[in-house]
């Protein structure tokens, strides 16, 4: 029994443990083990002098001199800091300070033998003798280091290899060298480094960290099944984004495992490195470059300004708050009728470090009375109207309450804006509100349609000097948003499928939260009042593809593993959605990513006669009265899948 322990205690996998759990040495003995490197080089060289007849100490007084050689490389030990790496990390760096260190000691003792002798007409050591203790002691110092180094990564490298995922890194540049040495050094480790993969076919036959670098012939997917690689990890910065979703599009093709990282400020932090390296995420596979905000017009318009965001709680709304709050507002009102949610990102905002006084208020946006009591106790400057119902077929099947939130409280939240002075009121819109085929994109025009006829109302009430400058922005889908495909998509396959899409054909704009935000914020500070302001959504994206690469980068084969159904076009759902009118033209702006929608602006009296008769009819909720009268206001609102197509004929 006592045989099986002490075996199991030596085990190689106990002995791993223990040497995982190893901690670092002290710096006394680090300085301890050179200090006998030191000697044995000493007495080698002794030796070595000794045998060929020569006295490598030539003086009398051998104990004091000898005792001083040892003491002058404690000096530059410390000098140099040579004890203060950790030794099994040790770098080239460490090496340069040990070389320094001796050859510090070599100069220092040549020049006191020099002086000695030209003193006593003696030398105390053979030139020849410090020159050859110098080189042992440098290389003992130097591959005892190495040994101990090697030792832990052949340790940490070999464990567990067979669990490790086999990965190639594209690219060859410094950029992928720091890539593979803090995967290498990774704890826990995920991958096992196998290789390099050179773009420009020019390095076939050399190596980089021992590791080969295998040129592209062919399709990347052909060279990863030659190798047996299971992975690769893109950290070539220098390709641009077609050719990264090529890659991307090829290896999932081929149930190849991708990963990608992003920006990395500094490449010496090889924690830093290894943690920012991540499975590619749908978000990386649009077709859209980064966006480069004009951060100086944003902080002029925020900074110590009181800012109102409605729709706090959403996904839109919080993105919009935390980007609010890096530029130094004077106060954040988040107002949301969504309880939980909204405690949610009030949690959140008290982890983030700000000078701001932050106000959490619950108030539905139709009560025009809650609404007053906010203005008048907080006197916003900026407003973001992100508070919206957006699902279509549920507005489809309410559209009172379509009206009452996205009409009304739209109206109540403009009203107030101009009537309590605020500088620019920014509201949120949406693409479904171009040619609207569906009720909640139907009510965000007519909302549209008030913000912009408001614009000019006020600047007539209030002489155009201190007017609210009344803005709208209109964009796509957005990823990850409540409610959107991507959420939905992950649930259904989390959950083994089958996904399920309306049409096989239909097509959709998509942007990130981040990104969509940004644009607001870039758009409300260039906004001079009554714009709709639309932004470049990219290229389309079929959402069949989508799903099929969600599935593939979940690991799984589409139509194999995960089935997709198709369950036809819901109430008022289109094929593909627009961001113009048929009737209207663009406006370039200063950012390459905005532009001006230049729509037909109607009259403020007869509108605000229609939408308070729109009002009226939603709280009698007649759904065939309610969507008879929008189509009136919106004449190129017509009704697709749905019951109120009727209303059109």
């Amino acid at each position: 029994m006592k045989d099986n322990n002490f075996g199991s205690y030596f085990s190689s996998a106990n002995l791993r443990f223990n040497i995982h759990n190893l901690s670092y040495l002290p710096r006394w003995i680090i300085v301890l083990i050179d200090f006998t490197i030191l000697v044995l080089a000493f007495f080698l060289t002794y030796l070595i002098y000794n045998r060929a007849g020569l006295e490598y100490v030539s003086t009398t007084h051998k104990v004091i001199y000898i005792s001083s050689l040892f003491g002058i490389n404690i000096f530059f030990f410390w000098l140099f800091r040579t004890y203060s790496g950790i030794i099994r990390h040790s770098s080239y760096i460490d090496a340069v300070k040990l070389l320094f260190s001796q050859t510090a000691v070599l100069v220092f003792l040549l020049f006191f033998n020099f002086l000695f002798e030209m003193l006593y007409h003696e030398k105390i050591f053979l030139n020849s003798g410090l020159f050859i203790n110098i080189v042992l002691s440098f290389c003992g110092l130097f591959v005892y280091r190495i040994i101990v180094k090697q030792t832990f990564e052949l340790y940490f490298t070999g464990r567990n290899d067979s669990k490790l995922i086999k990965a190639i890194i594209y690219g060859t540049d410094a950029n992928a060298i720091s890539v593979a040495n803090a995967l290498n050094f990774e704890t826990p480790s995920r991958f096992k480094i196998i290789g390099f993969v050179d773009k420009n076919n020019q390095n076939a036959s050399k190596r980089m960290l021992d590791l080969p670098i295998y040129v592209l012939r062919k399709k990347l997917p052909t060279l990863m099944r030659s190798i047996d690689a299971e992975a690769v990890v893109i950290a070539d910065r220098s390709l641009t984004k077609e050719k990264q979703l090529d890659i991307v599009d090829q290896c999932l093709e081929f149930n190849y495992k991708v990963y990608t990282l992003p920006s990395v400020s500094d490449w010496e932090n090889q924690k830093e490195i290894s943690q920012k390296v991540k499975n590619i995420q749908i978000e990386d596979l649009l077709e859209r470059e980064p966006i480069v905000l004009d951060n100086i017009s944003i902080s002029k318009q925020l900074m110590d300004n009181t800012v109102l965001i409605t729709g706090a709680a959403g996904s839109i709304g919080s993105e919009i708050v935390r980007q609010v709050l890096s530029f130094k507002p004077k106060k954040v009102i988040i107002l949301d009728q969504a309880e939980t949610p909204l405690h949610h990102i009030s949690l959140e905002v008290r982890g983030i470090q700000t000078d701001a006084i932050i106000r959490t208020l619950i108030v539905d946006i139709r009560s025009r009375a809650a609404l007053e009591k906010v203005f008048k106790l907080y006197r916003p400057q900026m407003v973001y109207h992100a508070a919206a119902y957006k699902h279509v077929p549920l507005m489809e099947e309410n559209p009172s309450q379509a009206i009452l939130t996205n009409v009304e409280g739209t109206k109540n939240l403009a009203d107030l804006a101009c009537e309590y002075g605020v500088k620019k009121f920014v509201m949120i819109s949406t693409d479904k509100a171009v040619n609207p085929s569906n009720v909640m994109g139907a009510s965000k025009r007519i909302a549209e349609k008030y913000v912009q006829s408001l614009h000019l109302k006020c600047q007539e009430r209030n002489d155009g000097l201190y007017a609210t400058k009344f803005i709208t922005t209109r964009f796509g889908n957005v990823l990850g948003s409540n409610g959107s495909v991507v959420p939905l998509f992950s649930k259904q396959i989390a959950e083994g499928g089958p996904i399920t899409i309306t049409h096989p054909d239909i097509i959709r704009y998509f942007m990130t939260i981040p990104e969509a935000c940004q644009l607001v914020l870039e758009a409300g500070s260039m906004g001079n009042g009554g714009e709709i302001y639309i932004f470049d959504m990219g290229k389309p994206v079929k959402i069949i593809d989508l799903a099929r690469k969600m599935i593939r980068l979940a690991g799984y084969v589409p139509d194999r593993d995960i089935k997709i159904k198709i369950v036809g076009l819901r109430p008022g759902e289109k094929l593909y959605e627009e961001l113009l009118n048929d009737t209207s033209k663009t406006l370039p702006t200063y950012h390459e990513k905005i532009m001006i929608a230049q729509e037909i602006q109607e009259g403020f009296e007869d509108l605000h006669i229609e939408i308070v008769d729109l009002i009226g009819i939603a709280s009698f909720f007649d759904n065939d009265d309610i969507v008879a009268k929008m189509k009136k206001i919106v004449p190129e609102f017509i009704s697709m899948n749905s019951t109120f197509a009727v209303l059109d004929k």
